[in-house]
């Protein structure tokens, strides 16, 4: 994976970006030429944790989290075994999930620290907002542009806007909501720090029961966790060691090796992994 590739997009997406905000209009074509072919190319390589510090944000978290979003919701796609046709709107869709954001005042998007509830109720307008303008778009299919309108909706039919249960929640939509909490949640803002890599993959897949597809986190986590193995850990109890092998029933409890006994944290629920290191 080429990580310039990633920065490429992020400064296209950019400059797009403000197409949608000063003329309410999705540059449908400039992006399927400039920007996916970018998040093509660096999701094909198969190393995941490279690509996940390259989408790590700077001070570009609106549009670095669009394509880290379209890039992390291709992979997941690509593990669930989606079609090619499908895998093209949902990377396309994922990208554009967000724009509706671009016609929501900048005293909001850039505010330093948490919204108050006026604010939020009007954040959370980005859903059908965005729905609206990739809905008109020539050249974009009705199922990416559900993408934006339904990233927010929960399994349990606790999201936003339409608060819609998980059966009616379209598959494209539950994969981009994944991606989209993964990396917002391990991404530096400004009132917050990113929290680490494995700690989320366990804070989602445990968290998962009723607000996520589960067959989703399930793969999405068996894949980084997958990614992990040979990785050096330390212990709660101090110990360092390195993971030898994913559980296949819950992929955040792994056998990891210290020394030469073998610890299955799967059996062990008062020792957890606190630092997972390369």
């Amino acid at each position: 994976m080429k990580i310039s590739a990633i920065d490429r997009a992020v400064a296209r997406t950019e400059e797009l970006f403000q197409i949608i905000r000063l003329k309410g209009q999705i540059p449908i074509m400039e992006i399927r030429a400039d920007v996916l072919p970018l998040i093509q190319e660096a999701t094909e390589d198969a190393s995941v944790f490279p690509l996940l510090t390259a989408l790590q944000t700077k001070n570009d978290y609106l549009y670095r989290h669009s394509v880290a979003v379209s890039a992390i919701a291709t992979l997941i796609g690509r593990w669930m075994g989606l079609p090619d046709n499908e895998s093209a709107m949902l990377t396309v869709g994922a990208l554009l999930h967000n724009a509706g954001k671009m016609r929501i005042p900048e005293a909001i998007l850039n505010k330093e620290g948490p919204l108050d509830q006026e604010e939020f109720d009007l954040l959370k307008k980005h859903t059908v907002i965005g729905y609206e303008l990739l809905e008109k778009t020539v050249g974009l299919s009705k199922r990416s542009a559900l993408i934006a309108l339904q990233h927010h909706e929960r399994e349990d039919g606790t999201g936003y806007p339409l608060r819609l249960p998980g059966s009616q929640i379209d598959p494209l939509s539950k994969i981009t909501a994944v991606a989209d909490v993964f990396h917002a949640i391990t991404s530096h803002r400004v009132y917050r720090n990113a929290a680490p890599f494995h700690q989320m993959i366990g804070n989602i897949y445990n968290g998962s029961l009723g607000r996520f597809d589960y067959p989703i986190v399930h793969t999405f986590t068996k894949r980084l966790m997958n990614a992990m193995v040979g990785s050096e850990v330390t212990l709660t109890d101090s110990r360092r060691g390195r993971i030898v092998l994913v559980n296949p029933a819950d992929p955040t409890v792994p056998l990891v090796q210290v020394g030469s006994e073998f610890i299955d944290l799967s059996r062990e629920p008062e020792v957890n992994m606190v630092a997972v290191y390369g």
